[in-house]
């Protein structure tokens, strides 16, 4: 019976004994160094890192963008195995539009005057023949040429291949000039018009400024040194400044992105709302792993015939594809973040006390001292100076 009153009594100390605070001050300049110095770190990170570095006192908006490209630039070529032509927007720009990108020829391989006729397959091991037995009529590899008839014809002298229904002359791709055609590319220029709207802010900006007229954008160039605003980019400096050799692009191709950047600070304390502009090569560019490489398609100019047969040019085109990428985050003091963002790092400051407790019980020579003093229990039966029960205490002097 005693028992069970002992246990109930237990249960209600438990439930109904009150825990207060209790000030003990500790004269050691080691805890409060501590303290103090634990206090200084968390005020520096509410100040340095929330307010300062990632500005937890804005409300923030992801930027929408729209943009249009035009590319300019003249070039003639003369070599042997082609007439003498000159090429401008029309012939190297393709397709004339495209969303967020554009692309520019700079080599080629051109095979004249294809009509739809039979002819020997190129030579390789799925290809080559012996007799007809050999070719299966209606059979269509789509990495090769054409339809095969079921005929294996002479390719050569030495070879026989399998005969196919396709545009004849076939395209023989390998024979890529080793220098490109339209080297003279490099000296293109193109022109982005880029505007961005902030819908929260409802803020609208775009890389054309209201200082640039007609005749400034004739005869200027984007510098990043002496002319940053100037939205009009030669295609050399862009590879360049991607860390890439425009020439050796040239030949296979690749894809080079433009990145705007449009990272904003709408405060009015702030400074003004620009573009930044950044290069980079996108495509994979492995030495080791070089399956593949560049960038390429083909397309084909169809004519007819005086006796009104269809013939067509075929050219594998090789160049380079500029993808124009535009992102960024705008910001604007807000009263909702900052008062969230402040009040859940300031919460840190209730870490202080634990962590100057911990140094104290543990790390000091009088730590059995102050444990002693840290915790006490008020004996409702004692006629002496009570004390105060299970009061866990924080508190320093320097």
């Amino acid at each position: 019976m005693s028992g069970s009153k002992g246990c109930c009594q237990r249960c209600l100390h438990y439930v109904f004994d009150y825990e207060t605070a209790k000030t003990l001050v500790i004269p050691s300049i080691g805890v409060g160094f501590v303290f103090r110095f634990t206090q200084f770190l968390v005020v520096l990170y509410v100040v340095g890192y929330v307010c300062v570095m990632s500005k937890g006192y804005q409300d923030t908006d992801s930027v929408i963008s729209t943009l249009t490209t035009k590319v300019k630039g003249l070039a003639f070529t003369n070599v042997s195995d082609m007439e003498p032509r000159f090429w401008d927007v029309a012939d190297f720009v393709m397709p004339p539009q495209s969303d967020h990108s554009f692309f520019v020829l700079t080599n080629m391989v051109i095979t004249p005057n294809q009509i739809q006729s039979h002819c020997p397959e190129l030579p390789n091991p799925s290809t080559i023949c012996k007799d007809d037995c050999d070719c299966t009529v209606g059979y269509a590899d789509p990495r090769r040429n054409g339809i095969q008839t079921g005929l294996c014809e002479n390719y050569s002298t030495t070879v026989r291949t399998c005969d196919v229904l396709s545009w004849c002359p076939l395209e023989i791709d390998t024979k890529l000039p080793e220098r490109a055609l339209l080297a003279a590319a490099e000296n293109f220029t193109v022109l982005i018009k880029n505007s961005v709207t902030y819908p929260k802010f409802n803020v609208h900006k775009k890389n054309i400024f209201q200082h640039i007229n007609s005749s400034y954008l004739k005869r200027c160039e984007f510098n990043r040194a002496t002319d940053p605003d100037c939205p009009i980019f030669r295609l050399k400096n862009i590879a360049t400044e991607a860390g890439e050799d425009f020439q050796d692009m040239a030949v296979k191709g690749g894809v080079l992105g433009i990145v705007i950047d449009w990272s904003c600070d709408l405060d009015l304390w702030s400074g003004p709302c620009n573009p930044k502009y950044t290069f980079r090569r996108l495509d994979n560019k492995n030495p080791v792993n070089n399956v593949a490489p560049g960038f390429n398609f083909r397309f084909a100019k169809y004519y007819k015939t005086p006796d009104g047969k269809e013939t067509r040019t075929l050219i594998k085109a090789f160049g380079i594809r500029f993808d124009v990428i535009v992102h960024g985050t705008a910001g604007r003091f807000g009263i909702v973040p900052t008062i969230v963002n402040l009040g859940a790092a300031l919460s840190f400051l209730s870490l202080v006390p634990i962590v100057a407790d911990w140094f104290m019980l543990t790390c000091t020579r009088k730590s059995d001292i102050y444990s002693k003093h840290k915790v006490t229990y008020l004996s409702e039966d004692a006629e002496n100076e009570p004390t105060v029960l299970q009061g866990t205490t924080y508190g320093t002097t320097d």
